[in-house]
């Protein structure tokens, strides 16, 4: 009996209002990136390097006031004061350069279309108001990642957010401690669960 593979990645959700991403590359895998940062999180501190930037880029990043673009070629030190990376360049020479350097600085980098030299994947997101669901393939098939992400956005009630509001007020009145908050709010939604 062969033991199942499992995806052993660990998921976080980052406020990227208070922390500092860069994105080197300007064509369309740029665009990609900036635009699924900038949906999810519009606040995003994001400055983005390309000797060349598409007009979209431009276009898009002029909604944004936290978005600086650097119509240059990177150096070094365009690294300075960075946390989160995205390598988007489509030159794999140039990706694993740069992703050395980042990796020297400790600064966490996803490498577009190359697993192996990622420290972080973007997984396929569902956003419903406050409930967030992230999608993950384990770098394997983004396009299944897409096809559950699509399935959930059909799936999930668009009253999801008045729940999670109302929830969020019950349990502003709940008294005692977390552990007696738990059990009260898992009474609440011991019916989520039953197959009606």
């Amino acid at each position: 009996m062969s033991i199942e593979e499992r995806n052993t990645l660990y998921p976080i959700f980052l406020k990227l209002h208070t922390l500092n991403l860069l994105i080197v590359g300007g064509g369309a895998t740029g665009l990609e990136k900036l635009s699924f940062m900038l949906k999810n999180s519009p606040d995003a501190n994001i400055k983005l390097v390309a000797e060349n930037i598409c007009e979209e880029i431009k276009e898009l990043a002029g909604r944004f006031e936290t978005v600086i673009l650097l119509e240059k070629t990177f150096e070094e030190k365009d690294l300075n004061e960075i946390n989160l990376l995205v390598l988007a360049t489509d030159n794999i020479s140039l990706d694993k350069e740069i992703k050395v350097l980042a990796t020297k600085r400790n600064i966490l980098t996803n490498v577009a279309d190359m697993p192996d030299l990622c420290d972080f994947y973007l997984g396929s997101i569902v956003s419903r108001g406050n409930l967030k669901i992230a999608i993950s393939s384990n770098g394997k098939s983004p396009t299944l990642a897409k096809r559950i992400r699509e399935y959930l956005e059909v799936a999930l009630p668009h009253t999801t957010n008045e729940l999670i509001a109302n929830l969020g007020a019950i349990r502003g009145k709940i008294e005692g401690g977390l552990k007696e908050k738990i059990e009260a709010l898992n009474k609440i939604t011991a019916s989520f669960n039953d197959d009606k």
